[in-house]
């Protein structure tokens, strides 16, 4: 049955997607002791979107208010950002990259540019294109994941089978 061996096709994607927390484990591993991963994803959506307000960078994280004013406050210490009153909103706050924020972006993306090239480098450029190509489709097809409603049900054209998913005690 067609459609029996397309859902086994998506049950090992889940597999699969499930496994690239590893790969973004050994991306947090190379970050600076005083950058966390939270800290480091700010500093590049700041990098990618300029100028924000608190209040877009948490819909930008899809993160709570407090969350995004802790991370605000870590890098503001560090000096690598500046919050300044919103002209058009006294109560908010606009942040910035400074030129040590931006440094430290490079030497992020520096960081983890040099992982990946050392992890792929027997790919290639074919292939970590094709890559690119297919996760950027992914993330297309999921669109913006904070409004996306959620589905409770599989679609209707997909078999429901039992969970064949094994707990670690199973899997020896």
């Amino acid at each position: 049955m067609a459609g029996q061996a397309q859902y086994e096709q998506y049950e090992e994607l889940v597999r699969q997607l499930s496994a690239v927390g590893a790969v973004k484990r050994d991306l947090g591993r190379i970050l600076p002791p005083d950058c966390s991963a939270g800290s480091a994803a700010v500093l590049t959506l700041l990098g990618r979107h300029g100028d924000l307000r608190m209040s877009a960078l948490s819909e930008l994280l899809s993160v709570d208010m407090s969350v995004t004013s802790r991370h605000a406050a870590h890098l503001a210490e560090r000096g690598w950002i500046d919050r300044s009153p919103d002209p058009a909103d006294k109560r908010s706050r606009i942040l910035r990259l400074t030129p040590e924020g931006r440094a430290m972006l490079l030497e992020l993306s520096r960081r983890s540019t040099d992982l990946l090239a050392e992890r792929l480098g027997d790919w290639t450029e074919e292939e970590v294109g094709q890559l690119i190509r297919l996760m950027t489709r992914l993330r297309a097809s999921f669109g913006d994941c904070r409004s996306a409603p959620h589905r409770a049900q599989p679609p209707p054209h997909v078999p429901v089978r039992e969970s064949t998913t094994r707990t670690p005690a199973q899997a020896t």
